[in-house]
């Protein structure tokens, strides 16, 4: 990855974390910092030689780029196999930044429609459908239920999260059963870019 291209990132999203304390408002005005990161040809070119990410049943893997000092974002990197399908779920309290850089996904959006009143239990109704391919960006709110799936590729994608992921619980949801538990969010696996 060029190391100029994620310098810039970091400190073009530092600046604007110093600038905008509203963390709505601030995770709005990303996309446009993790469009020009994704669009710098050299970060293409290394992304080949990233591993693959288990997408396991109770965790799945990133790769850990960068954690801020002061601010607490991270970047992460997520490589899955051709048609690997990640488990229905939610971030719980962490703004995420999802872009695509190589490879093509199905996002997948729902919206829980029961009281929420029984423990273990979950109504989920699927909203959002939508096949996307590089240079798309899904900024993902606290506790928005989603999926992804990857196409018939291996896909690539970079993740800018508000902190770090695997240290808290986040929401797991079963459509079928009507099941709903919590479960630790990706493991993360430092990676050294070049």
């Amino acid at each position: 990855m060029s190391q100029s291209a994620v310098q810039k990132f970091i400190v073009s999203t530092r600046d604007l974390f110093a600038a905008e304390a509203d963390p709505a408002r601030r995770w709005e005005r990303m996309p446009p910092l993790l469009q020009e990161l994704l669009a710098d040809p050299s970060i293409k070119e290394q992304a080949k030689s990233w591993p693959d990410c288990s997408q396991g049943s109770e965790r799945a893997e990133n790769l850990l780029f960068y954690e801020d000092p002061d601010y607490k974002f991270v970047i992460n990197g997520l490589i899955k196999a051709p048609k690997t399908r990640t488990q229905i779920h939610d971030h719980a309290h962490n703004w995420t930044l999802y872009g695509v850089l190589d490879g093509t996904e199905t996002i997948k959006r729902y919206e829980r429609t029961d009281d929420r009143s029984k423990p273990d239990y979950a109504e989920i109704r699927k909203t959002v459908n939508v096949k996307v391919g590089p240079g798309k960006i899904d900024l993902v709110p606290p506790y928005e239920i989603h999926a992804e799936e990857s196409g018939d590729e291996r896909t690539v994608a970079i993740i800018v999260r508000a902190e770090k992921a695997g240290g808290f619980l986040q929401g797991r949801y079963d459509p079928a059963t009507k099941r709903y538990w919590q479960g630790y969010g990706p493991k993360q696996l430092p990676y050294e870019l070049k």
